[in-house]
């Protein structure tokens, strides 16, 4: 007797495992879309990110323009921004090994400066900004700092 309710409960505890172990993997795969639309957007910012890799290294050309040195090098000008300066350090470690051009990224910052604070809560702003200076770090400011008005004096 006490052989078969051991197998009783062994077979009730095996069938609630199956039960248990299947039920969220039903629930997971109820949508089969949401997936694929989630992989098309992936897709287009993969191709945003080729493009702009491919701006650099046509307007750019040496070391500036490799694919690592334009994603480890805009990471770092943004992060410097926004003051986070051990993850800077980090990421400019990288930057240093893989052979590419320190002044870039002192000249990239520099034109950063020059454009004055973009609207911090729109990160697309700083990247478009980033990336705008990192193709051409000498360009002017797109708007102009504040000047102060001529005539005017603390006497």
């Amino acid at each position: 007797m006490r052989i078969s309710s051991t197998r009783i409960v062994a077979a009730a505890l095996s069938a609630a495992v199956l039960i248990f172990a299947t039920g969220p993997s039903l629930a997971q795969s109820a949508d089969p879309k949401a997936g694929n639309q989630r992989q098309q957007s992936g897709e287009g910012d993969g191709q945003k990110k080729l493009d702009e890799f491919a701006e650099a290294a046509k307007l750019l050309g040496g070391p500036a323009a490799n694919p690592e040195c334009v994603w480890l090098g805009r990471r770092v000008v943004g992060l410097l921004w926004r003051d986070d300066l051990d993850t800077a350090f980090r990421h400019l470690d990288l930057y240093d090994r893989f052979g590419c051009p320190a002044g870039h990224i002192q000249a990239t910052f520099r034109c950063l400066v020059r454009q004055g604070n973009p609207d911090l809560k729109l990160p697309e702003t700083l990247n478009g900004r980033v990336h705008a200076c990192w193709i051409n770090p000498d360009a002017e400011a797109a708007t102009p700092p504040p000047s102060s008005a001529a005539g005017t004096s603390n006497r």
